[in-house]
């Protein structure tokens, strides 16, 4: 088994490779990751193409005895470089996948940008069969041309593929940063622009959180996931029969309502919080399809992702360094 990974130097990729290596059931799987700006160091089981998916010769010679595709690689709002690394590239990984004589399996993380996230209004439940509805923006609509490419290649060629759709990916201090007043934010929305410039600063230092409300005012529910839930999922799709040609939500069982994590963190660390109104809606993410078919189940729920949130400590070696807006 010879896996290519794309993205690997992200914090799925790289959570994702040690897991693999320290997992039995895969003691002779080997991994090959395509990396771009950021390098992983090679080992007898770990080897590196440096180079962009969006060049058809790279991604040939990436994929040469590859088993098994697992694609992460992504952009975020910038559209200089997302029709390149989203589109092109994820077109030029499956052709050489759909190509190649050892090719058995073609795992893509989605996200629930291409549903809309909270900026759609959802009637019920979000399942695998909720329609594509993209969000101004090229992110959102690329998550929604990753999604519909792969399904495609699956009927065209008849190729094994799984896609596995994950919403905010949660690692270590993570999501106590989505909560911050100040520069030091995780992801959006960006609460300091929300309030006056005083009291953000106040809140900033005194870890104040925001109570975000929906459309409807009441406080709203988002889906997340923790980067050990999504990983543990990667591994039950690997060869799994049941994930052929599907699609599956990978998210926490119910969603982070910023009621009940202001609530939690009153009571537990004595934290106070601010209601903060939107225009965004509450959503649900529904992970049954994942729970039955794959026999997955995420540890996390909300306690877990707080208190693990909190608790993390960075040594001075490991600075908080954001690659990505979130």
């Amino acid at each position: 088994m010879l896996i290519l990974v794309t993205g690997a130097m992200g914090k799925v990729g790289r959570r994702f490779i040690a897991e693999l290596l320290d997992t039995p059931a895969f003691s002779k799987a080997r991994i090959r990751a395509l990396c771009h700006n950021r390098m992983l160091d090679e080992t007898d089981r770990i080897d590196v193409v440096r180079g962009s998916i969006a060049d058809a010769n790279v991604v040939a010679a990436a994929m040469e005895g590859v088993t098994h595709v697992l694609h992460l690689a992504t952009c975020k709002e910038t559209p200089t470089d997302i029709m390149d690394v989203t589109v092109k590239g994820l077109f030029w990984l499956l052709e050489a996948f759909r190509e190649s004589p050892t090719a058995r399996q073609f795992i893509l993380i989605g996200g629930d940008a291409g549903i809309g996230h909270f900026f759609c209004r959802h009637d019920g439940p979000v399942t695998e069969r909720t329609p594509h509805r993209a969000y101004p923006g090229c992110y959102a609509l690329s998550k929604v041309l990753e999604e519909v490419m792969l399904e495609q290649f699956a009927i065209q060629y008849g190729i094994n593929t799984c896609c596995l759709r994950a919403p905010w990916i949660m690692d270590k201090d993570d999501f106590k940063f989505t909560l911050s007043f100040g520069d030091d934010v995780f992801g959006g929305p960006d609460w300091k622009t929300l309030v006056p410039p005083d009291d953000a600063e106040r809140y900033a230092r005194e870890g104040t959180v925001p109570l975000l409300r929906d459309a409807d005012g009441r406080p709203l529910k988002r889906n997340f996931v923790h980067v050990d839930d999504l990983v543990s999922a990667i591994l039950a799709a690997i060869d799994n029969p049941r994930a052929k040609g599907q699609l599956f939500n990978i998210s926490m069982d119910r969603p982070v309502d910023y009621g009940e994590v202001a609530a939690y963190l009153a009571r537990t660390r004595g934290l106070g919080s601010v209601d903060i109104e939107s225009q965004f809606h509450s959503n649900w993410m529904d992970n049954s399809k994942a729970r039955y078919l794959l026999d997955w189940h995420p540890t996390y729920d909300l306690e877990k992702l707080i208190d693990s949130a909190w608790e993390y400590r960075r040594s001075g070696e490991e600075p908080r360094i954001v690659w990505y807006p979130g």
